[in-house]
């Protein structure tokens, strides 16, 4: 859906509430949102007094709560709220947002089932409001590679698309992102694997069958932290995905086998890091290093010189708040709609089905 305008000031940027200061909020969310023209970052909410000094000294005029209640108390005088908080709080907080009257952006996974997805977007819907998922690995610079290679029928038919995303991490960190209860939405299946499975769906359409591995490797783990899903679209396209913490050795992130010609592209989108080292968007952002180009080709490994490089579009995070702020401001599209996200949800259930009782699911 399109969004609707908000009332704010004549003439002045949306004002919007972050909830949320960690990886998410601190890494991606603040300085994408502080870097597009008509959006400012008005609130930080985190209960966390080191967090909130980091926040102020790198957003000088942003005001910092230490709560969801205190931020909702101010509503009328938002235009935006986004949620990058634990997975286990983004559906209640976009729905106190949404029933607040609100726009909301939310972190991904949307939420922990598909059903929980669709109703948060039922509720959008109904209330008249923008509801959109943070899917930030859509611009990532190998994604948008790999769409304009599939533009320009340089692949030919796509028969098996090989997407990896690999850490090699061999002691837990802890915290809810590994911890082994439910609620917090945990493990590498609906961490990496959200990114994993919503890029496929992108590519080539609905899937038709699921199959999947999902293991806990270290000692003193709790959640999967080395899972491998097949997928078989409706297409007919195959996608084999594996997201790890324990993978010594990394392959490529994407090895993309067609009928005419593959793509091979190894390493990760520079932009986190970026991000991560105080890089703000500005000239040349996103672009990568002739290096770290893909190899397009057929009948011989990229190892040994097979294929032409294949020049990498640049990355570009910030589009997703672009987009965000002209269909705020202008009744744009929605860049990731809540139902998308749902569909990538149900393809989760799915393979989490499947690794648990060793079946095919269909879906």
């Amino acid at each position: 859906m399109t969004g609707t305008p908000p009332a704010h000031a004549p003439g002045g940027p949306l004002r919007v509430g972050l909830v949320g200061y960690g990886l998410a909020g601190s890494v991606f969310h603040a300085p994408l949102i502080a870097a597009t023209e008509g959006l400012t970052l008005d609130t930080v909410v985190t209960s966390n007094p080191e967090r909130q000094r980091q926040a102020r000294a790198e957003f000088p005029d942003v005001r910092t709560v230490a709560s969801p209640d205190e931020l909702f108390d101010r509503a009328a005088e938002l235009d935006l709220v986004v949620v990058a908080s634990p997975n286990k709080t983004h559906v209640p907080l976009a729905t106190t947002a949404l029933k607040a009257g609100l726009p909301v952006v939310v972190d991904k996974p949307v939420a922990g089932t598909a059903a929980e997805a669709r109703e948060l977007a039922a509720l959008a819907e109904e209330r008249g409001l923008l509801l959109s998922v943070f899917q930030n690995r859509r611009w990532d610079n190998d994604f948008l590679t790999l769409r304009e290679l599939i533009a320009e029928d340089a692949l030919g038919d796509v028969w098996r698309f090989e997407s990896r995303f690999e850490r090699w991490r061999p002691k837990p960190k802890g915290g809810w992102r590994e911890s082994g209860d439910p609620a917090e939405i945990g493990g590498l299946l609906y961490d990496l694997g959200s990114h994993v499975v919503d890029q496929a769906l992108v590519l080539f359409g609905p899937v038709a069958q699921v199959y999947a591995e999902s293991v806990v490797r270290r000692a003193g783990a709790e959640a999967d932290d080395d899972t491998f899903i097949a997928l078989t679209h409706a297409s007919g396209v195959r996608s084999h995905l594996y997201v790890s913490s324990t993978a010594a050795q990394l392959g490529p992130r994407f090895r993309v086998l067609g009928s005419k010609a593959g793509y091979v592209k190894h390493g990760l989108d520079p932009q986190e890091a970026a991000l991560r080292e105080g890089a703000r968007p500005g000239p040349g952002w996103g672009e990568e290093d002739e290096a770290m180009w893909g190899r397009l080709g057929s009948g011989e490994s990229p190892v040994t010189g097979g294929g032409d490089a294949a020049p990498t579009v640049p990355g570009d995070y910030p589009a997703y708040y672009a987009a965000v702020a002209k269909a705020l401001l202008e009744g744009g599209p929605n860049p990731v709609d809540a139902r998308e996200a749902a569909d990538a949800l149900d393809v989760l259930e799915a393979a989490r089905r499947s690794a648990r009782d060793g079946v095919v699911v269909a879906l």
